[in-house]
């Protein structure tokens, strides 16, 4: 069954035309950074992909927490603990974007840590053709160690009307650090998650 057009996907496909247009051939990592709807978000961009006919790849930050003692060792309300302490970033590397990147035969994982369950998830490792893209979501992908990482980079913004305070002062240490609006390839409104809209870092 093939599902109609909507305003999310027509906006997807339009980011797709412009990365493929510039970035037309190889390892590509494209990131979708934010507090929320990152994971939906990714996945519209990840079906625009195969629309146009490129491998995708799909994975999320989430899926590379860490160990529940490490997150809340400053409590599970300290902004400092969600913006250092949560996620793994040097596994992500180690296991998904440095092998994602050397191509040919060499195998990645896209998953390390199961939060929920607390317990790390089981080994897979995949490949991938030599023209493919991995497609990452999650909350402060623009941070030191990872910018760079991406061929292109959309920012969500919306209206944080579910996030809590500990994850706003996160973010308060993530704008002061790295700017991620300036970064960014693209900032995308997702205030009305039906109707994305691309905004520009000197508007108000």
């Amino acid at each position: 069954m093939v599902t109609p057009p909507s305003p999310a996907s027509d906006f997807a496909d339009a980011l797709v035309r412009e990365i493929t247009h510039n970035y037309a051939r190889g390892r590509r990592i494209v990131a979708v950074d934010g507090l929320e709807r990152t994971g939906p978000v990714a996945d519209e961009l990840s079906a625009a992909f195969e629309r146009a006919g490129t491998e995708v790849v799909r994975a999320s930050l989430d899926d590379f927490q860490q160990p529940r003692a490490q997150r809340d060792r400053l409590g599970a309300d300290s902004a400092d603990a969600w913006y250092h302490d949560r996620f793994d970033y040097s596994t992500l590397r180690r296991v998904l974007l440095e092998p994602f990147l050397l191509g040919g035969s060499t195998g990645f994982q896209t998953q390390a840590f199961d939060a929920g369950r607390d317990v790390p998830f089981e080994s897979r490792w995949f490949t991938a053709p030599a023209d493919a893209v991995l497609v990452l979501d999650g909350p402060f992908l623009q941070r030191p160690g990872l910018r760079g990482s991406f061929v292109f980079t959309a920012y969500l913004e919306s209206r944080l009307d579910g996030v809590t305070d500990a994850v706003r002062g996160a973010d308060a240490l993530y704008q002061s650090e790295a700017g991620p609006r300036f970064g960014a390839t693209a900032i995308v409104d997702v205030t009305d998650p039906a109707h994305p809209r691309r905004t520009f870092a000197d508007s108000c």
